[in-house]
């Protein structure tokens, strides 16, 4: 079953309470804590103050949202267990981290190991307090399209690693769902916001088309917009039988307003979904 809640970077001006306080007021039933801001790596204390206030609310914690990128953080001064540390406190049942720091293609198999080889570190780490790690499915990792996020995958065999799912941006609902349906048995949360990109034809620099830049070429859009794809990607995320957090994320202009607007039609879609 889909269940309703938010990435806590979605309301990044606002204070733990505030966001609190806007998840209660929306109806929604979990948070997903972000690593950065709310809820720092490595302070525990913050972590667990945060977990009381959310269960106090009557919210869950769907995760928690860290920054921790394989094979490339512990070297930059991030270790993991800082980051399992915070997780412990906050009682997130899952870590949200990243496959290293490029695209699959741009990477050597070397890295490609190294990046392997850290997530199952850290997973039988996390393993340990029941905790589990998800992938963010994201661009400048090892996810970054379809067909990579699924031969990642695919080369992890540890039972505590799962994915977290967000559309990839200016492709088709069909294309969206192929890679959805890639790694449904590896599924954990799933990001939701609706995004369009600009168009190439206006990248074209001295005759060659420049890289789409973000927030230049990315526009936000209402989640109503959006409503039949997302009610698309749910039907196809309830197939696992399994619970996944649908997290709203970079509502437009990070305005409170939206979010609760987009909190509205997320929670109309999973109605419609429930099964």
């Amino acid at each position: 079953m889909i269940k309703s809640g938010l990435c806590s970077l979605t309301l990044w001006k606002l204070l733990v309470e505030e966001v609190i306080d806007a998840a209660v007021t929306s109806g929604l039933q979990g948070v997903e804590w972000w690593g950065t801001g709310h809820v720092p790596h490595g302070d525990a204390k913050t972590a667990a103050t945060v977990r009381g206030l959310t269960e106090k609310a009557g919210l869950e914690v769907s995760s928690y949202g860290s920054y921790y990128r394989c094979a490339v953080s512990e070297g930059a001064g991030l270790t993991f267990q800082s980051v399992l540390d915070s997780a412990r406190a906050l009682g997130a049942p899952t870590i949200r981290v990243w496959a290293g720091n490029c695209d699959y293609q741009d990477a050597d198999n070397a890295f490609i190991q190294k990046v392997i080889d850290d997530a199952n570190r850290i997973a039988d780490s996390a393993a340990v307090y029941g905790i589990s790690i998800t992938f963010e499915y994201h661009g400048g990792t090892l996810t970054d399209r379809n067909e990579t996020a699924i031969k990642f995958a695919d080369q992890l065999s540890h039972p505590n690693i799962y994915f977290s799912w967000q559309p990839p941006h200016g492709y088709s609902v069909e294309h969206a769902l192929s890679g959805l349906s890639g790694i449904l048995h590896r599924l954990s949360t799933i990001h939701v916001y609706h995004w369009t990109m600009g168009s190439y034809e206006k990248s074209i620099v001295n005759g060659t088309i420049r890289p789409l830049k973000h927030p230049d070429d990315f526009f936000r859009h209402p989640l109503a917009d959006g409503a039949d794809r997302w009610e698309a990607y749910f039907k196809t995320a309830n197939i696992t039988g399994r619970d996944h957090f649908a997290l709203l994320e970079f509502v437009k202009d990070d305005s409170k307003e939206q979010f609760y607007q987009d909190a509205a039609v997320l929670k109309q879609i999973i109605s419609q979904n429930i099964g």
